[in-house]
């Protein structure tokens, strides 16, 4: 029987290769996970045949490192057959842990899988010397290369779908078990190897018609250094790049939520706008039609604004407003909406079942704004004018504008009253508003055609009938 003998710096580069080509593996499978559709179709193939080729020549090299006292040679048909058998193999395994869930019977039916495949590659490898006559195996020693392969391939899917996520730590836990799973690799190979008996006067078939050995080991070690290290260098690559347009569709997302914000509130006291407003004015109604429920539209107005504005400035009137807006939100309920519509008018959804309810933050909002404010060091003092409206569900098809526009009409009748007070809309206020815009268009009409005549009556002092003074009066003919 021949003996035989291993190269050790050989031995050294195969666990090496085992090592990189685990890492590899380890590696495809978060790209694997972190891609969709055709790219991740396209990582899977070429970690396949990445990871393939790096347990193939992993084995290949640990063949060519044993040595006989014959000349041996392969051929190229098996040793292609053991190489699609390793890439299959490896395709199995990163499909495996690439799924959702992974759960035990699919580990252990993957291992055995796996590991057959593992050892179909490697004792096909050996077939393809073709050594006459046939190379002898120890039975003991088989079942235990293939018990290492089954146990190899089960922790290496069992590490591969835990750290398929990519993680700064992830990545050193990679490393160390890219290590294990390399000498699991090698000592399954190893124990192949040592089953292996080769009668005195053997012969190599694949000698002549075969591949030499002399040149194969480097060729392969160059090869498989080449297509992991493309396979990693493309990976590091595609995950800076993934990272990059990750910050830039969070960066893009950012923006446009920060748009759409601006878009939809007041930029000085961040309240809704007219256009939220109007929005959630559709869902409160939509709401109150299906729960056959009420609300109420409060139109605030401030009295006493103007004069801020002019006697401290526009800045000081901003942060008045502001205040304002802080203080009608402790006055309402956490669901109501509290709008600007511009200048110191404020719009209020507030949910409210009776009247009374309506009334009671009314008050509320009244008593509130006549508290002081002390801004910079000023006290100011203002007071606030309110129209409510009430939805009834019969304001017809332009719901929204017509509650908005009563609210606005009572508003605007409870400063004629006096301000610093409350009123709730009733028909007959749009009537007088609709009046009083009629004449204000017939009075400048009038100015336009001449229609306003200027007259003097004498005003006289009853007791002494002597003339005091003047009337001026403009009649409209």
């Amino acid at each position: 029987m021949f003996a035989g003998s291993y190269n050790g710096s050989l031995v050294i580069i195969s666990v090496l290769v085992a090592i990189l080509a685990s890492y590899t593996a380890l590696d495809m499978a978060s790209r694997i996970n972190a891609s969709q559709g055709h790219s991740a179709r396209w990582w899977l193939a070429g970690g396949s045949f990445a990871m393939g080729v790096g347990i193939w020549s992993m084995h290949f090299i640990g063949m060519l490192a044993f040595s006989l006292p014959i000349p041996l040679g392969y051929d190229p048909s098996i040793t292609f057959a053991s190489l699609m058998i390793a890439v299959a193999a490896s395709a199995f395994a990163l499909w495996l842990v690439c799924r959702r869930k992974l759960p035990w019977s699919h580990l252990l039916g993957g291992a055995f899988l796996l590991g057959a495949g593992v050892a179909g590659m490697h004792y096909t490898g050996m077939a393809a010397m073709r050594m006459h006559p046939a190379i002898r195996y120890s039975a003991p020693l088989v079942f235990l290369s293939l018990l290492i392969a089954v146990a190899a391939s089960g922790a290496a899917l069992w590490i591969a779908f835990h750290l398929r996520q990519t993680t700064t730590r992830n990545r050193l836990y990679r490393a160390g078990a890219a290590i294990i799973m390399g000498f699991a690799i090698t000592g399954m190979h190893y124990t192949g190897m040592a089953a292996a008996h080769f009668n005195s006067g053997s012969m190599c078939g694949a000698l002549h018609s075969g591949v030499s050995n002399q040149w194969l080991a480097l060729t392969i070690i160059i090869a498989t250094l080449a297509i992991l290290s493309i396979a990693l260098i493309a990976s590091v690559l595609d995950t800076r790049l993934e990272s990059r347009t990750a910050v830039l569709a969070s960066s893009l997302a950012d923006a446009n939520q920060t748009l759409t914000y601006l878009t939809l509130h007041d930029s000085l006291t961040s309240l809704p706008n007219r256009v939220l407003l109007e929005d959630r004015l559709n869902q409160t109604i939509h709401q109150a039609n299906q729960d056959q429920s009420r609300f109420s539209v409060m139109f605030l107005d401030l009295d006493g604004f103007k004069a801020v504005n002019d006697a401290y400035g526009h800045h000081m009137g901003d942060l008045l407003l502001i205040e304002v807006a802080a203080r009608i939100r402790t006055g309402v309920g956490q669901r109501d909406t509290i709008a600007r519509l511009g200048g110191d008018e404020f719009v209020l959804l507030v949910e409210t079942g009776e009247p009374t309810e309506a009334a009671t933050i009314a008050d509320n909002l009244i008593g509130s704004m006549g508290q002081p404010f002390f801004i910079d060091d000023l006290e100011l003092r203002i007071s606030a004018s309110i129209g409510i409206a009430i939805y009834h569900g019969d304001h017809g098809d332009n719901e929204e504008h017509d509650l908005i526009m009563n609210a606005d009409a009572a508003m605007y009748h409870a400063k004629a009253l006096g301000r610093n007070c409350y009123c709730f809309f009733e028909t007959s206020m749009n009537a007088n508003a609709y009046a009083q815009v009629e004449l204000l268009h017939d009075l400048r009409r009038a100015l336009e055609q001449h229609e306003l005549i200027l007259h003097y009556q004498p005003k006289f002092n009853a007791l002494t009938r002597t003339i005091v003074g003047a009337e001026a009066l403009l009649r409209w003919n």
